[in-house]
């Protein structure tokens, strides 16, 4: 028989509640009705021949229990033998990264003793509650400390970071195991609390839990770390199969043209003045070919061109045509950047997804935080109060014997008042969604809990290269038409698993399409308003075909041009590059770990930090970065600056500092560069200087590789190029 999908469904809703659903909404007999299972939040239910399409278009968006459905049918052999083995691809890819990442998490518990895992940055041990309080949306809020009030270390557990809170009933063991023992596993998962770290300072660092009701209990001491998101998971393996089913409808038909299996229609171009009056030409043509689209249209937008602001263009000019704008990107620092934008332009932009994961200055835009502060849910928080005060009556003992059924009443009183409360708050939400012009939120953070059958005009996918296709395929489900804005010459996404990254799971959707379609369906931005033209240079003939201009306005900017810094050979030259070659820079793996650090030229790189710093430059202008965690960690003991940031180059997609310091590490008799060969990744590196980029590094282990010797070449071309022995020359 075929099978229809509802999901997400609650764990109180039985197998006879989805037979009643079918027969009231659907209208079909109950004894027609096959098998039905109930499993991971999902139904799928059995039925006959031709009910499918007609049951899941019925059933798309009903209500089961307490909340709305998504509703899909499977259909066996469609004959879309391409696209099926396409999904069916990536949702092993996708499980196999899953599974990947619960080993890390398993061998990292039982790997690294307590103080370990919080020098790997994943954790956050000694911790003692300071402070507790409710909000962000009726959430428990837990404030935790250092047991002797100390600062944090640095950590990996930043505002947003999906974490697990753990009772620590011992104060940490700083001994290692005994020879060939392993650590025990973590304790038992009925002490594990979920949550969200929604505020960070040295000293602190709050968590919000899942609700109010969450209570973790009286414990002397409280441990931190860093979790997997097991629901954006099941979110993307489910759209992945959505996809796959889909037929005879909008998403299939969008489907095939992203599969390559029909080509991508456009309309005809409308000179449409921008609303945004800075734009360049460039930027406005690009905008303009995303509004024809009929299915996919890619903004490539390489470092520095703007590629949000074209972006937050195509939105708003999407709004003023009466269409309503799905806005995501794969990480909540980009949706927040969408979204603040988007309200400096005030637009009616509605935030989903936990509030903790916001920034600050954005939460009042969150639904949770809209939902609150509504009239009807302020009258429907009463109403919960008088229910939870009947219930304590009708549960109280009084010497009088009650009346027959009085309390029976009572208790139904209270249960008519919780139904009108969450009556309430659902209007509220249903207002607020459908008056919403645009909802921003992360690929995986879409619930169809909230949204319901929901279908948008237009999607909008930024960063969309950093996200992983099963991601994208979340959003997609529910648009007529797409557009993605990237850039693929920089980092992909992140992949854990060694096989999956080998199969493709590391290439992006806008990756693939590129390879597919290129110009067919892309527009590349080109004047960059970030980098000195001599750093621009190297990277624009290397990953864009000698493509990029520099706008006048940095065209020749230099560190010497800020206010009051020293005019120095330093500050005066917007690029270096300092060989270490037959120094004895060698490199060294860390003691306890896999990773790499070079010790002499780290300590050159604290010189050439402190020389920027005694010119003037502020320390949150300057960026240090390295390409090895255990170099990062190195540098950032030995450079305590407070304001300055020293992270990998990972930390520091999409951003730009005033002056960049990268210390490559590698060097070593061999030539080996490890992942240094991943050009993409330095492509990164390279473009986050706007007035001066500083390179350290061996020249003979390096230029092992072609790209390198590139490099070397353009930098001796540009004057550029400096010998260690030059630096301590007198």
């Amino acid at each position: 028989m075929p099978v229809i999908h509802l999901e997400p469904v609650s764990r109180r809703v039985s197998k006879s509640d989805v037979l009643s659903l079918l027969h009231t909404v659907g209208g079909l007999d109950r004894q027609r009705v096959g098998r039905i299972e109930l499993h991971g939040g999902t139904a799928t239910v059995e039925v006959p021949e031709g009910w499918q399409f007609r049951l899941a278009r019925q059933l798309d968006g009903q209500r089961l229990g307490d909340r709305p459905v998504r509703a899909w049918a499977e259909r066996p052999g469609s004959g879309n033998a391409a696209g099926e083995e396409h999904f069916q691809r990536l949702a092993r890819l996708l499980q196999w990264e899953s599974e990947a990442e619960a080993r890390q998490a398993v061998e990292r518990a039982s790997r690294l003793s307590p103080p370990e895992a919080e020098r790997s940055g994943t954790s956050l041990i000694d911790l003692v509650l300071l402070d507790e309080d409710t909000g962000l949306g009726g959430r428990r809020l837990w404030q935790l400390g250092k047991r002797n009030r100390s600062p944090l270390p640095w950590t990996r557990l930043d505002v947003g970071s999906p974490v697990v809170l753990t009772p620590q009933t011992n104060r940490p063991s700083h001994k290692g195991p005994a020879p060939g023992e392993r650590r025990p596993a973590p304790g038992p998962l009925q002490d594990a609390h979920r949550g969200v770290v929604y505020q960070r300072t040295d000293q602190t660092i709050s968590v919000a839990l899942g609700s109010s009701d969450d209570d973790p209990g009286d414990h002397e001491t409280w441990r931190l770390d860093l979790a997997d998101d097991q629901v954006a998971v099941q979110r993307q393996r489910s759209a992945l199969e959505r996809a796959a089913a889909a037929s005879g409808d909008r998403t299939a038909k969008l489907r095939d043209a992203l599969l390559g299996q029909r080509d991508p229609e456009f309309a005809a171009e409308t000179d449409e003045a921008s609303l945004d009056r800075g734009l360049n030409d460039v930027q406005q043509k690009a905008v303009r070919f995303a509004l024809a689209a009929r299915d996919v249209a890619l903004i490539h937008g390489p470092p520095g061109t703007g590629k949000t602001t074209a972006v937050v263009e195509l939105i708003r000019r999407a709004v003023r045509r009466g269409e309503r704008v799905l806005a995501c990107a794969p990480s909540n620092t980009a949706v927040d950047n969408l979204l603040l934008r988007l309200v400096a332009f005030r637009e009616r932009a509605v935030r989903l997804g936990h509030p903790a994961r916001v920034l600050p200055e954005l939460r009042e835009h969150t639904l949770d935080l809209l939902v609150d502060a509504h009239p009807d849910v302020r009258l429907a928080r009463k109403l919960v109060k008088q229910a939870m005060g009947l219930f304590r009556q009708a549960a109280r003992y009084t010497r009088a014997r009650p009346e027959p059924g009085a309390r029976q009443q009572t208790r139904q009183e209270a249960r008519q008042l919780l139904a009108d409360a969450r009556r309430l708050e659902m209007q509220a939400v249903e207002h607020l969604l459908n008056t919403a012009d645009v909802l921003c939120a992360t690929t995986t953070g879409l619930d169809s809990e909230i949204l319901g059958a929901r279908r948008f005009d237009l999607a909008v996918i930024d960063e969309a290269c950093q996200s992983v296709e099963p991601g994208c395929w979340i959003p997609l489900l529910r648009c007529d038409r797409v557009v993605l804005a990237g850039d693929h010459c920089q980092l992909p996404p992140t992949v854990i698993s060694l096989e999956a990254s080998a199969d493709g799971l590391g290439i992006s959707l806008f990756e693939r399409l590129m390879d597919l379609r290129g110009a067919a369906i892309s527009r590349q931005l080109t004047v960059q308003y970030r980098m000195h033209e001599a750093i621009m240079a190297f990277p624009s003939r290397e990953f864009y075909a000698d493509g990029l201009v520099a706008d006048a306005s940095v065209r020749q900017h230099r560190l010497a041009d800020l206010p009051d810094v020293q005019a120095t050979a330093l500050t005066e030259s917007p690029l270096e590059f300092i060989d270490t070659a037959g120094a004895g820079f060698d490199e060294e793996v860390e003691p306890d770990g896999e990773s790499r650090l070079n010790p002499h030229e780290a300590a050159l790189v604290v010189r050439k930090v402190q020389e920027l710093l005694d010119a003037g430059i502020p320390a949150a202008d300057v960026a240090v970065i390295a390409p090895y965690a255990a170099q990062v960690r190195l540098l950032r003991q030995r450079l305590p600056v407070p304001g300055l940031e020293i992270d990998s180059v990972d930390g520091f997609q999409g951003r730009e500092k005033e002056a960049v310091v990268i210390s490559l590490v590698r060097s070593n008799p061999g030539g080996e560069i490890g992942f240094l060969a991943d050009i993409r990744r330095m492509n990164v590196a390279m473009t986050r200087a706007r007035r001066k980029l500083l390179l350290i590094g061996d020249t003979a282990t390096l230029c092992t590789h072609p790209f390198y010797q590139r490099l070397i070449e353009y930098l001796e071309h540009q004057n550029a190029y400096r010998t260690v022995w030059e630096e301590d020359a007198p």
